[in-house]
């Protein structure tokens, strides 16, 4: 895989009050590609912040109906990845790639 694909799998960190939280347990949440897998993930990672990748979880969170001065949109579906870290490592986003 290329350097440029594994750019395009992370989309960006996640900063947000749970996210935090889970960091403490060597956790960190970034919004990945739709389509990508957990392996592409996984392999993303271990490539870009030269970490060890214990386990990799999913989700897909379904985009919201909004209403805003009375037209009706829909937000995009975003797709997550809560990446666990091996004992030891250590990501700071805060820095950025």
């Amino acid at each position: 895989m290329s350097d440029l694909a594994h750019y395009d799998i992370i989309r960006s960190p996640l900063v947000t009050e749970k996210a935090t939280i889970q960091a403490e347990a060597d956790k960190v949440v970034f919004n990945v590609l739709k389509t990508a897998d957990k392996a592409e993930i996984k392999a993303a990672v271990e490539f870009l912040f030269k970490v060890k990748v214990k386990s990799v979880n999913t989700l897909v969170r379904k985009g919201k109906v909004k209403r805003f001065r009375g037209f009706v949109g829909k937000q995009d579906d975003v797709k997550k990845a809560i990446v666990t870290l091996e004992a030891g490592q250590r990501i700071d986003i805060t820095t950025g790639l």
